[in-house]
């Protein structure tokens, strides 16, 4: 029965879709319906698909941070698909907050918690995330999935595996982890961290190693947005950020919100007056910002 509901679900998506092909498509995806093992844990994943008039051929997978929901994004993912992206945003075991290694003397311990989560590798004792629902997993059987109904993602699909070269990665707070890491992983079309990350090791004064090895997303790909009166501490956050991007030195641009960015530095920050500031990144009031991230870490 859950299986014919999200397939009625699709069917009427599409068909909102044809009668007016100027708006972007939304669905919701039970990540139960796309393979055995899996489960929702907050709620179904969101996917929405571009306009038929603008088209960019590259997919923005969506990482929501701790506790985070995928059906909070719709406005966030419609703003780029808008802008001609598809976009998914992932519902996923997050419920363990990131900082839960802030000040442990394991030097691994984030490293364990980010391989855990993305590839179900169980090093962690943090988190208990089996191979059917960690990150990578899900990803893949929902683009699968969606790639069986509609021949227009089946341009991120071949052979059963995703097409990393076509994703560009983004997350929110842990999710920014988790995005970053993807990046070290496989060659993506790029990386956005929003709000993060978060893994600095307090107890050796330093970022946590996985962010400062070499990985197989070209370094200029990544680009993050910060707020500097984060709550999870600021300066560790350029700090990470500097590692992933082998920073020697730190170049930050402050952006304004409803303005264009005119830079090419890769860490963009804001002092915007909000009283969720680790949220701030994610309001709408910084759409130029967000297209100058997705198109500086997208271009050719």
């Amino acid at each position: 029965m859950v299986a014919l509901r999200i397939s009625l679900l699709f069917m009427a998506a599409l068909l909102l879709s044809m009668a007016g092909s100027t708006q972007v498509r939304v669905l919701s995806v039970a990540p139960e319906v796309t393979g055995t093992k899996l489960k929702t844990i907050h709620s179904p994943h969101l996917v929405v698909q571009p306009a038929g008039h603008v088209n960019r051929h590259q997919l923005l997978v969506m990482i929501p941070g701790t506790g985070g929901s995928a059906a909070d994004f719709r406005s966030f993912d419609s703003c780029f698909a808008a802008m001609g992206y598809y976009v998914v945003t992932l519902d996923y075991p997050n419920s363990v907050i990131t900082t839960v290694c802030s000040k442990s003397e394991d030097s691994t311990c984030f490293d364990n918690f980010r391989r855990e989560i993305m590839f179900g590798t169980p090093v962690s004792d943090k988190v208990a995330v089996d191979s059917a629902n960690c990150i990578v997993s899900r990803v893949t059987a929902l683009l699968v999935y969606l790639a069986k109904r509609d021949a227009s993602w089946q341009t991120f699909i071949q052979q059963g595996k995703v097409r990393w070269d076509k994703v560009i990665a983004a997350g929110h707070s842990q999710g920014a982890g988790h995005a970053a890491y993807m990046g070290k992983q496989f060659v993506l079309r790029g990386v956005l961290m929003f709000s993060g990350p978060q893994d600095y090791l307090q107890y050796f004064n330093m970022p946590a190693r996985w962010q400062r090895e070499n990985g197989r997303t070209p370094v200029k790909r990544y680009y993050a947005f910060l707020h500097t009166g984060d709550p999870f501490n600021f300066q560790y956050q350029v700090a990470d950020v500097a590692a992933i991007n082998h920073l020697a030195v730190t170049d930050t641009t402050m952006v304004k919100p409803g303005a264009a960015v005119r830079s090419t530095r890769q860490i963009l920050v804001t002092d915007i007056d909000k009283s969720d500031r680790h949220g701030s990144t994610l309001g709408k009031e910084f759409t130029g910002v967000w297209k100058y991230m997705i198109s500086s870490a997208g271009a050719k």
